[in-house]
């Protein structure tokens, strides 16, 4: 096995790692990428899923390590690497900032996955793994279950008092949110921010609204997590 690993480091082809530490890093980092993305999977919520994410933290983990063992100690290789990757271009839109987290997971999977900090990496997976978890079936950060966003459409000429009785009625309190007039000017769809009675049915308030003369494209969506309006 020493005169293999001489013959690579002779040829340019490895560093400081030997063949079995080339394989067990590789193999230990695509085995971090797939439990951090199986973790993603498992705690994600809303609809920004995506496989092709999960296979981007397989790939990212493995490339990292690989990337962490080319350079070794070698101070020239890092600022030659960081040069060459300057040129790519990520235009990507993130979706859900929860995902920045992962790909930072997967970096630090790989990064120690390919310097042999075989510890570090499955302990720090493995308490990743757990803070997801927690945060997940705690439903952490989430806004009150009594909390909604009401939004509707509304003739221009209409009178704020028609609807906004019908909502005191189940609100605790009504924040107006946003006011988004037609192209045409002649309706405007309005956003609110509900916190409802202890014992009012959204159901019901959403049917009333419905039924006021002039108002047409009702939403009720419960702020459980991050709402965009």
């Amino acid at each position: 096995m020493n005169t293999l690993q001489e013959k690579l480091i002779g040829d340019g082809l490895a560093f400081i790692y030997g063949p079995q530490d080339i394989f067990l890093n590789l193999g230990l980092a695509c085995f971090l990428g797939m439990v951090i993305s199986y973790i993603y999977k498992s705690t994600h919520k809303g609809l920004s899923y995506s496989q092709s994410f999960m296979l981007t933290l397989v790939f990212v983990t493995f490339i990292v390590s690989m990337v962490m063992m080319v350079i070794g100690n070698n101070l020239a290789r890092a600022f030659a690497l960081v040069g060459a990757l300057s040129i790519i271009r990520f235009r990507t839109v993130v979706k859900d900032t929860k995902d920045t987290a992962y790909v930072f997971m997967a970096l630090a999977g790989g990064m120690a996955a390919g310097t042999s900090s075989y510890f570090l990496a499955f302990i720090g997976t493995v308490i990743f793994s757990i803070v997801a978890y927690v945060l997940s079936l705690t439903n952490y950060g989430a806004l009150y279950k009594s909390e909604f966003i009401l939004r509707f459409r509304i003739d221009k000429n209409m009178k704020e008092g028609i609807y906004s009785s019908v909502i005191e009625n189940f609100a605790k309190t009504a924040t107006l949110l946003h006011v988004e007039p037609s192209g045409d000017n002649l309706t405007a769809r309005l956003t609110f921010d509900i916190l409802m009675k202890k014992d009012a049915e959204p159901i019901e308030l959403s049917n009333q609204i419905g039924g006021i003369e002039g108002i047409s494209e009702i939403k009720l969506i419960a702020s459980k997590t991050d709402i965009d309006y």
